[in-house]
């Protein structure tokens, strides 16, 4: 505030003694000249001071810099469906949007999310606030993968298949940065770097867990979706708690530097997640002292830590430099990536030059922004069932009974890491579906989604007495979510004896509706005709009750908007089909490498639509593949009706007689497209050469000679539970 109270004090601070323009702050020059040129002018402690994350654990931004003019600047925000803890819009959670296979409709997500962003950012600092999710670097997307469904932060991720969190990750990357030629609209931080999908809490901390896995998973499982997130351009990356085969992944040099670094390419900074360089000492027990561990991770590639305690660790890079434990060199390199993300989000430019410089909140809830959540909510539902047509509802319902304790749950239905709740913006599905009917009895069954304790009179008397039931089952992040794995795939409490209840007394079969991140037992629901749909609905947030309603009935018009989300993770019937959690090979996970026994309750990338799909004239271009050749796929894809409808074309592949051990089955190429019915379309889908690589353990990726099978369809093929379209089925011949 001085600074702005003595505008001739500031210029000469920018301008030097001589009047003459500070390098850095001279935009004719390379951003790695300006970058250099700051950078020179730091003293050690000014540096140590922007790697301390503001020095404690009160998330306070890192330190204004008086002498040369720079202001405070907060690394700390979440944007995982919106910006996390402000007045923002609140889009769908992570895991449904990869559920809704739409690189489109994320993209989308993400530039609005980046426009909030920037304009909360804008406001807050005119005030003199540099606070908790401020500013305009954050903490998003979340990528690792699904690969058990009791983990916590399923919710979080998305999905299990490295190509779909890929392709998903880099619409959002692309969407939230922006693609001004100089400046990004915020900054994206893609999470946790190498591996960390469980456990939280259960059977182990993840305070205190060792990751072990061989490099082939890591570099067919575990990486790919990093890659394509440094591809997409992300400014920083975000290290776990975790070990990765014994060493913690933020003073993991081979991991940050020689695969993310000089491997991938990776430009930007690292952050650890809060707290990480503390626990490699105090849970980890891997460094006796904190200093050594401080020395650990500079030498590593480490560039920010985010405290976890009152006082920050790096804090001490000081003492580690005048020790001779880092070079003074090393920690000039490591913050310049700091300011180098700085620099191309406008701060040191002239704000008329950046055109995202003036947005104001009226972005923030503006009426593209709330259709925005309204049109992704509805991609993000999955029909798991629809037995003879229950849905959607062809015309007004007299009696409209909504049950459970998700029906008009506000808060229940965000997610975490989300927004604060504007209820004037928001809708749960009571107050969505209310005018689908002439009259309408509510009842929650629970006070809360533990249902801990179950009234079941009211939902007996209103499933006996209604026309169409539909009941409301999920559960909230306490439940399932960071630091809470889940023991087990039940319903919490009794809200599996609520939909039995409301089963045996409605005259019709109910509707269900799950407001959940990972996979239920829902076994039951499936084979019971007492139940005649379910649906699948994630977290959808604000938009809730209006995205169901317009998916669940026919409009005045006709028309409805058919589901067409698809399972972004493989759905167990039992934990029987699923290795432990702290086992971190591959084998017999995902459907990449399933072994049962048997089959699993909705396989990945299964759902429903209220349209029938058929799939004929394969073409396969060309048949014969030279190594590092693409290969197009087209495709007529034609809908029988009865509604127009968006289907989700999927492109499988499966070595045939492979020498090396490679996924029986993986995805390559997905679109989601409008199909109307009787007007067949032509999908057009490329494989990229680098999909149909294998991983030698002596010579890295390679392409080998022989023959890969091609699956194009709907699903996956050879599926016990599958929708009614057909899969085809081709192969190539690759020469190496």
């Amino acid at each position: 505030m001085l600074l702005l109270a003595c505008p001739l004090l500031l210029l000469s601070l920018i301008h030097g003694q001589t009047g003459a323009v500070l390098p850095f702050r001279n935009i004719s020059l390379s951003w790695e000249d300006r970058v250099n040129d700051l950078v020179s002018r730091l003293t050690l402690d000014e540096m140590v001071g922007q790697m301390a994350g503001g020095g404690g654990s009160t998330y306070k931004p890192e330190p204004a810099i008086p002498r040369l003019g720079i202001g405070r600047y907060q690394f700390d925000t979440e944007c995982l469906h919106g910006v996390m803890n402000m007045k923002a819009t609140t889009f769908p959670q992570a895991i449904g949007l990869s559920a809704s296979f739409s690189e489109e409709i994320v993209y989308l997500v993400g530039e609005a999310i980046g426009t909030e962003a920037r304009a909360i950012n804008i406001d807050a600092s005119s005030r003199g606030e540099y606070g908790l999710c401020t500013g305009m670097s954050c903490f998003s997307p979340f990528m690792n993968l699904v690969r058990h469904p009791l983990w916590g932060r399923v919710q979080e991720v998305y999905g299990e298949d490295p190509y779909l969190s890929g392709r998903i990750t880099t619409a959002y990357v692309r969407g939230m940065q922006g693609s001004h030629p100089r400046y990004f609209r915020a900054n994206s931080g893609c999470k946790v770097v190498g591996l960390y999908s469980g456990p939280e809490n259960r059977p182990v901390s993840r305070f205190s867990f060792n990751a072990v896995a061989s490099e082939r998973d890591l570099r067919l499982s575990y990486f790919p979706q990093f890659k394509a997130c440094i591809d997409a351009g992300t400014q920083n990356l975000m290290c776990s708690y975790y070990r990765l085969n014994g060493i913690p992944t933020c003073m993991h040099k081979w991991l940050l530097t020689d695969v993310m670094r000089k491997e991938y390419g990776f430009k930007g900074y690292y952050v650890t997640d809060a707290g990480a360089i503390q626990v490699s000492v105090n849970n980890h027990h891997y460094y006796k002292s904190i200093l050594e561990a401080v020395s650990a991770a500079a030498n590593a590639g480490l560039n920010l830590e985010l405290p976890g305690e009152s006082t920050s660790a790096y804090l001490q890079l000081t003492t580690a430099v005048e020790r001779g434990m880092v070079n003074v060199s090393t920690i000039v390199e490591l913050v310049k990536p700091m300011f180098y993300t700085r620099m191309r989000l406008g701060e040191f430019d002239p704000p008329e030059l950046n055109p995202y410089s003036n947005i104001s909140l009226s972005v923030v809830e503006s009426e593209i922004h709330q259709e925005i959540a309204i049109q992704a909510a509805m991609k993000t539902f999955v029909l798991l069932k629809n037995k003879d047509g229950v849905l959607p509802l062809k015309s007004k319902v007299g009696n409209l009974a909504i049950l459970g304790p998700l029906a008009n749950n506000l808060l229940a239905l965000y997610g975490n890491y989300n927004p604060v709740v504007l209820p004037q913006y928001a809708k749960t599905p009571l107050q969505g579906l209310t005018t689908l009917a002439s009259k309408v009895n509510y009842a929650s069954g629970c006070n809360d989604p533990f249902c801990a304790h179950y009234n079941s009179s009211d939902v007996k008397a209103y499933a006996a007495d209604a026309d169409v039931v539909i009941v409301c089952l999920g559960t909230v992040w306490q439940y399932e979510g960071e630091d809470s794995d889940r023991s087990h795939l039940n319903f919490p409490g009794y809200q599996a004896q609520l939909l039995t209840d409301a089963m045996a007394a409605s005259k019709k079969p109910v509707i269900l509706l799950l407001f959940t991140g990972g996979p239920y037992d829902i076994a039951f629901a499936r084979n019971s005709d007492q139940v005649g749909a379910i649906i699948q609905c994630f977290f959808p947030g604000q938009a809730t009750g209006e995205a169901l309603f317009r998916t669940l009935a026919v409009d005045q018009f006709g028309g409805v908007v058919s589901p067409a989300g698809r399972s972004p993770y493989t759905w167990p019937k039992s934990l029987d089909q699923v290795p432990p959690m702290v086992n971190y090979s591959m084998e017999g996970r995902t459907y990449r490498y399933f072994k049962g026994p048997g089959q699993p309750l909705y396989p990945f990338g299964y759902g429903l639509s209220y349209a029938r799909f058929s799939y004929s004239d394969l073409v396969i271009d060309p048949s014969t593949v030279k190594a590092g050749a693409n290969v197009v796929i087209n495709v007529t894809v034609a809908n029988s009706g009865p509604y127009d409808s968006e289907e989700v074309v999927q492109v499988y592949i499966s070595w045939r007689d492979c020498p090396v051990l490679m996924p029986q089955l993986q995805l390559v190429a997905a679109a989601r497209q409008m199909v109307t019915v009787k007007q067949p379309f032509r999908a057009s889908l490329t494989i990229q050469a680098e999909q149909m690589r294998v991983w030698d353990d002596s010579k890295g990726f390679i392409y080998l000679s022989g023959i890969i099978d091609i699956y194009v369809g709907g699903q996956q093929p050879n599926q016990e539970t599958a929708a009614s379209s057909n899969v085809l089925q081709g192969s190539i011949k690759v020469v190496a």
